[in-house]
Order: structure tokens, then C-alpha cells, then sequence
């Protein structure tokens, strides 16, 4: 997909980026800035949501997993604030169940690590009838397994015990499993 023209962002160009990554923190800032958008960043769910109470942007991309909490909750935040922002999820653990839970909370897209910054902007300005490409290689039965996993512990509220039960598995074993990063 070709890089989105400018001209797109409209007249609000502020961006909100949420990771507790650092160094990706200032890189995306940075080329976001080259790119025309209006940065702001935090490093945490609760910095996130303090700047989306007291600012709401009209873009955010947000990371799942921060080290105070779950990023989704950012995105809830911003869409009570400003129901027409663009979010985008971004996330090392890419799984259907926790795209499904982003597009709930109110995300525009989401999309695995590491993302590029043209993918994002790419993600950020998409109309609805854009369709992303299919996938040139399908799941494996270790990733088939892995996302229903995944889909099961999100319907059970993130809770480990409850999940564990419901798929008839150890608990130990399924904290194993959900620690480690999707299978390829």
C-alpha cells in the first residue's frame, strides 16, 4: 500500500503515542513528526490516559501491553473524549482475540510489532472500504491453537484460573503459553 498523502490529516494533526518502549517511543515520535502529525507521547497507561482526559487527539496509536496496565484501556478513555479519533493498536503479540478486544474498545486497526511508520500512517488514515491484503502464508495448527487460546482467556477477562478450566488445562501450563510470543 502506497504512503498516504498529507493533505489527509485534515486541519487536527495531534497524535498521541502511548508505548513504555523508549527508544520505539522516539524513533515513531520522531518520524510521525517528518510525516506532519502533531506528537505527543507517554510511556504509560496512566500518562496515556491523563493526556487523552485533558487533550484528546485526533490520532493515537497505543501498544497493548504496558508495564502499569493494559493499553486498551487508553483507548477507552479517548473514545468517552473524542469519539471520531483514529486509534491504532500496536502490539508484539499479535493474536485475533486481542484485535477483536481493540476493535471493541473503539481502535481503527491494529497491527503487530514491529510496524513501520508508513504502515501506521497507513492504518490511521484508511477509509472503511479499504480491505488489507490477504496473507501470503496461512496460520499454522501451533498458531491456530495458540489463538484459541488467546480468544478463550480474552472472553474469560484475562483471568488465568478461569481459562485454564475452561480449556481443561493446568494452570501452570497456560501461564506458560500465554507468556511466550505467538507462534510463527
Amino acid at each position: 500500500m502506497l504512503m498516504q498523502d498529507i493533505s489527509d490529516l485534515g486541519a487536527d494533526r495531534s497524535l498521541l503515542l502511548v508505548d513504555d518502549d523508549e527508544p520505539f517511543l522516539r524513533r515513531l515520535a520522531k518520524a510521525m513528526e517528518k510525516r506532519g502529525f502533531e506528537v505527543e507521547t507517554a510511556g504509560s497507561v496512566a500518562a496515556g490516559k491523563a493526556i487523552a482526559t485533558a487533550r484528546p487527539p485526533a490520532f493515537a496509536v497505543v501498544d497493548l501491553r504496558l508495564q502499569d496496565g493494559n493499553g486498551l484501556d487508553v483507548v477507552e478513555v479517548l473514545r468517552d473524549k473524542r469519539a471520531d479519533a483514529r486509534v491504532v493498536v500496536l502490539t508484539g503479540y499479535g493474536a485475533i482475540a486481542t484485535a477483536v478486544a481493540a476493535v471493541k474498545s473503539g481502535a481503527t486497526d491494529y497491527l503487530s510489532k514491529p510496524a513501520d511508520a508508513n504502515d501506521i500512517v497507513n492504518a490511521l488514515l484508511a477509509t472503511g472500504g479499504d480491505l488489507p491484503e490477504p496473507p501470503e502464508n496461512p496460520m499454522s495448527a501451533d498458531r491456530v491453537r495458540w489463538e484459541h487460546i488467546q480468544r478463550v482467556y480474552e472472553l474469560c477477562d484475562r483471568n488465568v484460573s478461569e481459562t485454564a478450566r475452561r480449556l481443561n488445562m493446568h494452570r501452570r501450563t497456560l501461564q506458560r503459553i500465554l507468556a511466550k510470543r505467538s507462534p510463527r
